[in-house]
């Protein structure tokens, strides 16, 4: 029998982990708590604890091309970015395309994960499950932990001088399902991550006013980015990647500065994030600068004190009368079926070496997925993390395994899931995971053999089929999935044009490339 992995959580993470299990020859065990899949991505009207809890109105930040599994795109007539619905559609799909359904044991929850006593030589872990209410104990050769980071919802009231007299209501975002309790109010969001945006957007259409407060401020990103493109195939694509990763740290802010500026000016919205925090993960939303523009939103500084009836700002002697307030103030990342000696949490942070193995483990046989949030899809990273760690179990210790017991030099350590702070990075996390397991596309490589592609993959966006064009797990579609990208984004926006009539916008890359590939092989730079 194969090694026996427990794979702890039924979301993007637990699927993509179950699946690279059984493309590795592992038996995994899905341990799914609620009675579906999903996770995250699972809409339900009421709230369940230990579970995320979306509103009906979430969209994904990344488009379908660079937010899908490397080997699975999305049907194309599925929307640019999707609905939650969609998105859980297409998880469904996933599960069901790779045989996932009878390795997820539904209804059943992870109470403990602990050493067993031979650890050190066998790295095996004792899991005990609990489903109606018996519990089970099981031997594990190895775990994988993808039980998501939103479940926890941080809410650092002592944060807030006055909050306890003031008399209206208040509650934490993950609270929030519909707009209808801003009716007619003055409404305050504090903290701006995407869906403090996001509420604050759909209160304005029902409250008598809409504030935001944020100390920090945030760069805000259209989903419709420069031509109407995608944000995500514009920005991480690998010669802008090179660019920014190459340019001092200064000129890269500037260039980066620059180019979300283009949209509008931050600061002339307020908007402008404090130098500390320039590269902090963007906000998306398209709607924002508009609704800034024509007074239904009014950006504020931090939250000073509350009083009965009003909130006074930092810098901002006036009190401004509010009626309800929604704390966005993000999630804790904890791992309640865990030891703390395993996973360290401090101050939202983990430290984990490249944000999945613990690093003081005798045997690398347990690790975390998902905990890194991209500055991009999030499914292709934790798959790339998955293809890792399950060659990792296997003992492929050829390269990148997680060292064994070292110091915290060499720790990447984990910062508040909201982000590497908007980490531009993505691009390098992915090459970096795919190289230990071989299968990091070469661009020079590609060039002789096949140049079109090569100038697509570098001049293009970094979709996650490259990952799949070599190495283990290699897949025989990667290179048309590839060639065809532009084409699904098209299919469903394009719907009132002649067929046949391609975009633009591929063949102008190319020509560039080609001028550019010149250049280089003259000036040799």
């Amino acid at each position: 029998a194969g090694m026996r992995v427990a794979v702890v959580g039924a979301g993007v993470s637990g699927l993509t982990a179950t699946k690279c299990c059984l493309d590795e020859g592992l038996e995994p065990t899905c341990f799914e708590q609620s009675q579906d899949i999903g996770g995250l991505w699972r809409y339900t009207e009421h709230i369940e604890a230990g579970r995320p809890s979306l509103y009906p109105s979430v969209i994904s930040n990344s488009s379908k091309e660079m937010s899908a599994f490397s080997d699975f795109p999305y049907p194309e007539d599925f929307p640019v970015f999707l609905p939650n619905a969609r998105l859980l559609d297409y998880l469904r799909r996933y599960a069901e395309h790779f045989g996932l359904r009878e390795r997820i044991k539904l209804g059943t929850t992870v109470v403990s994960i602990r050493k067993r006593p031979d650890f050190a030589t066998t790295g095996q872990w004792n899991v005990v499950t609990e489903a109606d209410g018996k519990q089970t104990s099981h031997v594990f050769d190895a775990v994988m932990v993808c039980s998501g980071n939103f479940s926890e919802p941080s809410l650092p009231l002592h944060c807030f001088p006055g909050i306890e007299r003031f008399q209206g209501q208040y509650f934490h975002s993950r609270q929030y399902k519909h707009p209808d309790v801003f009716q007619g109010k003055r409404v305050l969001v504090v903290g701006m991550g995407n869906s403090g945006v996001d509420i604050a957007v759909e209160a304005s259409h029902v409250a008598a006013k809409v504030t935001i407060s944020t100390s920090r401020g945030a760069w805000l990103l259209g989903r419709v980015f420069e031509h109407g493109y995608p944000w995500d195939m514009v920005f991480n694509t690998r010669l802008a990647s090179l660019i920014r990763n190459n340019l001092p740290g200064p000129l890269s802010r500037g260039l980066i500065n620059y180019t979300v500026n283009q949209r509008f000016n931050h600061e002339n919205y307020g908007l402008q994030p404090e130098k500390s925090c320039l590269v902090r993960e963007p906000v998306l939303n398209d709607d924002l600068p508009s609704y800034i523009l024509t007074g239904r939103i009014t950006i504020k500084p931090g939250v000073k004190e509350f009083k009965e009836n009003s909130v006074v700002f930092h810098n901002c002697p006036e009190e401004e009368p509010i009626d309800i307030v929604v704390f966005c103030t993000g999630y804790n990342v904890s791992f309640p079926f865990l030891e703390e000696s395993v996973v360290k949490v401090e101050n939202k942070h983990a430290s984990l070496y490249k944000y999945v193995f613990p690093t003081h483990l005798q045997k690398p046989t347990l690790a975390v997925l998902g905990l890194i949030r991209p500055l991009g899809g999030i499914m292709p990273v934790t798959e790339m993390q998955a293809r890792w760690v399950t060659r990792v179990f296997k003992g492929r210790r050829a390269n990148g395994s997680p060292p064994v017991c070292q110091n915290a030099a060499q720790i990447g350590h984990v910062p508040p899931p909201r982000g590497i702070p908007g980490d531009p990075r993505w691009l390098l996390y992915m090459d970096t995971l795919a190289s230990y397991i071989g299968a990091k596309p070469s661009v020079l490589g590609l060039l002789c053999r096949d140049p079109w592609l090569a100038l697509t993959i570098f001049f293009g966006p970094c979709s996650p089929y490259q990952y799949r064009l070599g190495g283990p797990g290699r897949w025989e579609g990667a290179r048309q999935a590839i060639l065809t990208q532009w084409d699904r984004l098209l299919k469903p926006t394009k719907t009132r044009v002649p067929a046949g009539s391609s975009s633009s916008f591929p063949s102008l890359l190319t020509v560039l490339g080609f001028l550019l590939l010149l250049a280089v092989v003259i000036f040799g730079f």
